[in-house]
């Protein structure tokens, strides 16, 4: 069965706003906790907001803009090439690179990539339907 054009949709909006709510959670209340406590999260609460922030933007993007799965795999690649250079150009804001947040969007960019493609597949894209007939 082919998803409706709108259901697509929501599917993404729905995974972009829960991505945003674990990232302020995150930011608001495991962040803290970890710092308040100095544990050792492997960086997790460091690249919080870049790792789940970089989710968020390709989903509310695939949302807003997404049409078919080569114009979808050009908007998270667009979104995740553009964090990264947000996060190389910090040094013209004065603050420095930190390699950790250029990694966790890089990876959080495949892991998007990934999950679009596990929750939608070739079937749900209008450029790929077809019919079969007997």
């Amino acid at each position: 069965m082919v998803r409706s054009e709108m259901l697509r949709r929501v599917i993404n909006a729905l995974i972009g706003l829960g991505a945003l709510l674990l990232t302020e959670v995150g930011r608001h209340v495991y962040r803290p906790f970890i710092y308040a406590r100095n544990i050792y999260d492997f960086h997790i609460a460091d690249t919080l907001g870049n790792s789940v922030g970089t989710v968020t933007t390709v989903f509310v993007m695939l949302a807003v803009f997404g049409r078919d799965r080569t114009f979808d795999d050009g908007i998270i690649l667009s979104c995740t090439v553009g964090l990264v250079l947000y996060e190389i150009a910090q040094p013209l804001m004065g603050n420095p690179i930190d390699p950790w947040d250029v990694g966790a969007t890089v990876a959080a960019g495949i892991l998007s990539w990934v999950l679009c493609r596990s929750i939608h597949g070739a079937a749900s894209y209008g450029s790929d339907k077809k019919v079969m007939q007997s």
